[in-house]
């Protein structure tokens, strides 16, 4: 059996319609949001590259280097927003929705190598001798570009927070990853200027590298959780929760409570025990109210399964050990 609800409960329909209006609302806004992050990324990559040609300076070309990579996570990002918003299909029943951590494992792994390039260049500019002209235009640049990613990136991660959405969530901290590097060579330029120390350019673009080098391990460590089904605490200690509750009130039991994301909505599976001598219809309404109430109570979009067993005997009836645990 299976529900996905949201509003007020007590309506049959209109809590479905109203959860598909919030879902649909939710896409709108992160398509608009995932367009608007594509194209102040391919600005800011003209700019900084600009800024890059403009004075030759190491830790101008790793923020440039970072951009680049930004610009291709983000066009794929879009790419898989799109596609996690498609209905099921026949061979995928479930959607598409998972490719949100594909995609953000993506864009770790693009962050990665751009750490690897920075690295790899920096070191070799070094070796050759360090050559860094009109800071002062190329600071400018670089400045007006960390300020305006900041405030992309905050709106991106409060918009990827609401809406439960990793691939906004991941692109936000993408770009704030980058607004804090543009800051860092801000910081580490005005250095050589005043100092006139030019070796400050490349140990700036060294932490810059470290610094995105983390940002994208995280980025894919998030990424191989959510595709190896991880249960956050958190969503179970919830789950459980409400299961108290309601129970309680129909005077249930359950166990065997399991629960994992799409990338958009939890899809939850409880087995409820009812006395041996309650019929199925009864069992059944009374499941059915239990689905719809525990999808609303949740914070996020849900799609909840029950299993219905009678309590005096449901041990004996299974052949082998099933899982029968809850959340913590």
């Amino acid at each position: 059996m299976l529900r996905i609800a949201s509003g007020e409960f007590g309506m049959t329909a209109s809590p479905e319609k109203a959860q598909l209006g919030k879902i649909e609302q939710q896409n709108r806004d992160a398509r608009f949001a995932m367009r608007l992050s594509l194209f102040i990324g391919v600005f800011m990559l003209i700019g900084k590259v600009s800024a890059y040609l403009y004075t030759g300076s190491s830790a101008i070309f790793s923020d440039a280097a970072e951009s680049v990579v930004h610009v291709v996570a983000v066009a794929f990002a879009v790419f898989s927003l799109w596609l996690s918003t498609r209905p099921a299909v026949p061979h995928f029943h479930y959607g598409y929705e998972r490719i949100t951590f594909f995609s953000a494992g993506f864009e770790g792994a693009m962050i990665v190598l751009a750490a690897g390039s920075i690295i790899v260049t920096t070191t070799q500019r070094w070796r050759r001798g360090l050559t860094i002209d009109n800071l002062g235009y190329g600071l400018a640049l670089i400045l007006a570009a960390g300020v305006l990613n900041a405030f992309l990136g905050f709106y991106l991660v409060r918009m990827g927070k609401r809406d439960h959405s990793l691939i906004l969530e991941a692109d936000g901290k993408h770009v704030l990853t980058d607004s804090w590097t543009s800051f860092g060579v801000v910081a580490g330029l005005g250095l050589v200027m005043i100092t006139g120390w030019k070796p400050f350019d490349p140990l700036v673009a060294f932490a810059v590298a470290a610094n995105i080098l983390w940002s994208g391990g995280q980025l894919m460590w998030h990424s191989m959780r959510g595709l190896l089904d991880y249960s956050d605490p958190r969503i179970g200690h919830q789950i459980r929760n409400r299961l108290d509750v309601l129970c309680e009130e129909l005077g249930l039991q359950y166990h065997g409570v399991r629960f994992r994301t799409t990338g958009h909505r939890q899809i939850i599976e409880v087995h409820l025990l009812f006395p041996y001598t309650m019929g199925v219809g009864e069992a059944h309404r009374q499941a059915t109210m239990l689905e719809e109430r525990l999808a609303v109570d949740l914070e996020v979009p849900a799609e909840v399964t029950t299993h219905l067993e009678s309590l005096e005997d449901h041990a004996e009836v299974h052949h082998v050990e099933h899982y029968t645990g809850r959340p913590d």
